[in-house]
């Protein structure tokens, strides 16, 4: 896949926006998922460089055997890891068969807009529902920490008080939003939940009572 036309894309973008907007292109269509920016402009929005590793959305793409599924995104909230909030958007770069090779995302550094929001907010006295916005992870490693604080806050319990059926369904969870496409994953949730590496492919394997995979 010739990612030529999006790279181009992308530098146009950031220079049109400024410095606060970051656009990245990733390729999926490689076999390394750990390695997937392909291009990135004003990187500086979050970290990251080229050849740095993949956010949830990619994962999640990469993990999705019916790519149909997949639907652009855009306008939702993400955050940096020193706390800075961004204003989001994705789409993925299809090809001729219609298969995903690729995401195209743009990431608006907007902390200062809603500094701004929150001061005239003050005067008006006026409260505006706050949003929490998911971190952009800078690594892959990063990432995992993620989803699996994700998937204990969708169990609702800490690991401590989780029974077998909460244990299986934080890892389905997990494979759900392909924490098990990154390297040595399963070392670290096996640990984390206390389960061996037996047991949690077990939990991964169970299928759900209409034949699918739970």
């Amino acid at each position: 896949m010739d990612f030529t036309v999006y790279k181009r894309m992308a530098k146009a973008i950031a220079e049109q926006f400024g410095e606060n907007c970051e656009v990245v292109v990733h390729d999926l269509s490689g076999g390394d998922h750990e390695k997937t920016i392909v291009a990135i402009e004003n990187g500086h929005v979050t970290h990251r460089h080229l050849g740095d590793g993949p956010s949830r959305i990619v994962l999640e793409a990469l993990q999705q055997k019916d790519s149909s599924l997949l639907e652009d995104s855009a306008g939702y909230l993400m955050k940096t890891h020193d706390g800075r909030i961004l204003k989001s958007s994705t789409i993925y770069i299809r090809d001729e068969a219609n298969e995903v090779v690729g995401i195209f995302a743009i990431n608006y550094d907007i902390t200062e807009m809603l500094m701004a929001e929150k001061a005239i907010e003050s005067l008006l006295n006026h409260k505006i529902e706050p949003k929490i916005p998911e971190r952009i992870p800078q690594n892959v490693n990063d990432l995992l920490d993620d989803l699996i604080e994700q998937s204990v806050a969708m169990v609702g319990k800490p690991v401590a008080l989780m029974n077998k059926e909460d244990k299986m369904k934080a890892i389905r969870f997990l494979n759900t939003h392909g924490a098990f496409l990154v390297t040595r994953s399963g070392d670290k949730v096996s640990k984390y939940f206390g389960i061996s590496k037996y047991t949690l492919y077990s939990y991964i394997d169970v299928k759900s009572e209409n034949g699918k995979e739970a």
